[in-house]
């Protein structure tokens, strides 16, 4: 009996280790799962906390970022005035050449604490400060009014998610003709594209920007001046019955560089009233700037081929063509100033020259040989004129993130 005992107890002693020694591991890997577990869920815990906070700053408006845009002004070539819709409608194969020159404008907008939203020029000193986005819109002027108008367009139907400061700066004179008011909407529209998280295309951007200024200036606009601060470089904007189509010219932009002068006459030009009077006399069945515009079409399209085959005494006498037709188009387009400048560069090496934009004063662009660039520059200043910079803007508007002041 005493045998058989010990048997059944040794038996039985050991089916129980058998039981409970396989259990620790089990108990081990079950332990590690609970903890694995309970990280994963404390990391959910904190990547949800992060995520709120993203969500949160994104809802304020990126209160900790601002927007800076830059784009660059422009002088043409050849062209003008033919862009504006719809009178190369009446010229088939109308084209306008223009070159973007670093002369730059620059937008920057800034959140602020609170709503109040502050414009501010800082080339002109012009500004205006609103208690928030629906003051803005009910006022009835504005002293900065380019801002308040593609404001009212950005915030038509909605309120800002924060106050900010919206600044504007242009390194071009008042009434340059280059442009700058041009290059300026392009620059403040994206800016404002990005601050409001709106995806535009470069074509959004010269729609909202060239119906805007044709708001704030009450005439029609045409549409030249917004490609070379969209694109940069040297453009070829085709006007068709299908569309506007803007084609890169190549060529070498330090040719450029070395081959013109831009000089500033100090007088301002009302580009809104030359173009509008020669557009009202075209409308109007005037046949001689119907046949003027066909050969301001003919020279446009001929100053393209000899930029982009770099022939330069074909540009420089084209220059001279071009502009004996805007005379005959807008006697007022010229000065006294501007005539004597030119006869001035003309006996010192120019082979051409045009005023910028509508004329009236502003700007004029002059085309030498290199060896001549600085004789040009020389005599036009001791003459009274400004030299401003030429170098052709090799890129379009950019667009980039800036911290906030604190």
């Amino acid at each position: 009996m005493n045998f058989r005992r010990a048997a059944i107890h040794g038996s039985l002693t050991a089916n129980w280790r058998a039981a409970r020694f396989p259990q620790r591991p089990l108990l081990a890997i079950a332990g590690t799962i609970i903890g694995f577990t309970l990280l994963l869920a404390l990391r959910r815990v904190i990547q949800m906390s992060f995520m709120s906070a993203n969500l949160s700053r994104a809802a304020r408006g990126i209160m900790f970022r601002g927007v800076e845009a830059r784009a660059a002004c422009r002088v043409d070539l050849a062209g003008g005035t033919m862009d504006m819709w719809p009178l190369y409608l009446f010229h088939p194969g109308s084209v306008v050449v223009n070159i973007a020159v670093q002369v730059m404008t620059t937008c920057r907008i800034i959140p602020t604490p609170g709503t109040a939203i502050e414009l501010l020029s800082l080339d002109t000193g012009l500004a205006d400060s609103f208690a928030d986005m629906q003051a803005l819109r009910q006022a009835s002027s504005y002293r900065h009014a380019l801002a308040a108008h593609l404001l009212r367009f950005f915030f038509s139907d909605s309120e800002a998610p924060s106050g900010f400061r919206l600044e504007t700066h242009s390194e071009s004179p008042a009434g340059a003709g280059i442009s700058g008011s041009s290059a300026l909407m392009i620059a403040s529209a994206a800016a404002l594209a990005r601050f409001t998280g709106r995806k535009l295309s470069p074509e959004q951007l010269r729609q909202i920007a060239q119906n805007v200024e044709a708001q704030l200036i009450g005439v029609p606009t045409g549409c030249q001046d917004y490609y070379p601060a969209l694109y940069g470089g040297v453009s070829a904007i085709q006007l068709d019955v299908d569309g506007i189509h803007r084609h890169a010219i190549a060529c070498d932009p330090d040719e450029l560089d070395r081959r013109f002068v831009l000089a500033y006459t100090g007088a301002p030009r009302q580009s809104g009233i030359n173009n509008w009077e020669v557009f009202k006399g075209h409308i109007d069945g005037d046949r001689r700037i119907f046949r003027n515009f066909e050969r301001i079409g003919e020279i446009a399209r001929a100053m393209r081929s000899a930029v982009a085959s770099a022939d330069w005494l074909e540009t420089g006498r084209l220059l001279r063509e071009e502009w004996k037709l805007r005379r005959t188009n807008a006697p007022s387009i010229a000065t006294p100033l501007i005539d004597r400048l030119i006869a001035i560069s003309r006996r010192n090496g120019a082979l051409g020259a045009k005023v910028c934009g509508a004329g009236g004063g502003g700007c004029v662009l002059f085309m030498c040989q290199p060896e001549a660039q600085a004789r040009v520059q020389q005599k036009l200043a001791a003459a009274g004129a400004r030299i401003l910079p030429f170098a052709v803007a090799r890129q379009g508007v950019s667009v980039r993130s800036v911290k906030a002041a604190p």
